[in-house]
């Protein structure tokens, strides 16, 4: 919230069963100003190694306006973790907490994701979540060329230090195509048009599909179930040729109401 009038509309809003049961209690925090980013780090109970930055665009509309949602596109990695950003959120953030958590007995092996707002006071955390990110995960998963299930058992067996982790430097970018009424309630059943059997768009070069709010239904075709409909991913030698890639798969898939922001990664392009 920037404003107090905002604010006070918010929590009347939640109190008034805007978000059902979850709504019965508010937390509130410290406004943080900055630019958002998304930084994943591999955690075996003993140590940590950074995995990759990602950028999330949270909000339904263009330019950051309107509601926040789950997230309406991504990608990976982000411009605005410098070098020296990166060092600081993992000597700060990450390494801290994971020694915290083996000093009170409860080593953490697996996903960490960090939250990370970069402030003028330097990056600050505000959030974890102990799992992937959506749709962050659908931009990093693709850039990890490592064996997956055995980078897992390094993350297991707490051998993470012995593993030789390998990223690809390409990038990739996510954009969410939604449904009608997102992220309010949304219309479902609309047939969607333009994916393979497969349930991906033929003939597009570096461009993966990741159903969300999909069903099949009995004819063999793919209608809308949910809110975040589908990811549409692409990876590409470049962060404009993927975001390219991304949108021109984005315009041959067509359903009745659907929707998607057009500025995925525009922030960063215009930083490169």
């Amino acid at each position: 919230a920037k404003t107090l009038d905002e604010a006070e509309a918010a929590i009347a809003m939640m109190f008034e069963g805007g978000f059902g049961a979850a709504g019965a209690e508010v937390v509130i925090e410290e406004f943080l100003s900055g630019r958002e980013i998304s930084f994943f780090a591999l955690c075996d109970g003993e140590t940590a190694v950074p995995l990759a930055t990602a950028q999330d665009h949270k909000r339904v509309f263009d330019h950051d306006e309107g509601p926040n949602t789950g997230g309406m596109g991504a990608y990976s990695p982000t411009p605005f973790v410098t070098p020296e950003v990166h060092d600081q959120i993992m000597s700060r953030i990450i390494l801290p907490s994971v020694a915290g958590m083996k000093k009170r007995g409860m080593p953490f092996r697996g996903i960490l994701y960090a939250g990370v707002m970069l402030t003028e006071l330097g990056p600050k955390l505000f959030e974890y979540n102990v799992r992937f990110g959506d749709p962050e995960c659908q931009c990093i998963l693709p850039r990890i060329t490592s064996d997956l299930v055995d980078l897992i058992e390094a993350l297991i067996q707490g051998k993470l230090e012995d593993f030789n982790l390998q990223l690809s430097n390409d990038p990739t970018v996510c954009v969410v195509m939604a449904a009608d009424g997102y992220p309010g309630k949304v219309t479902t059943g609309a047939v969607i048009n333009g994916l393979d059997a497969h349930g991906q768009v033929q003939g597009a070069e570096g461009v993966q599909v990741f159903h969300g709010g999909t069903t099949a239904l009995k004819d063999g075709r793919i209608a809308v179930s949910g809110g975040r409909v589908l990811g549409v991913t692409a990876t590409a030698a470049t962060l404009p040729l993927a975001v390219n890639r991304a949108y021109v798969a984005c315009e041959k898939i067509t359903f009745n109401g659907a929707h998607y922001r057009k500025d995925i990664a525009a922030r960063a392009l215009k930083k490169k």
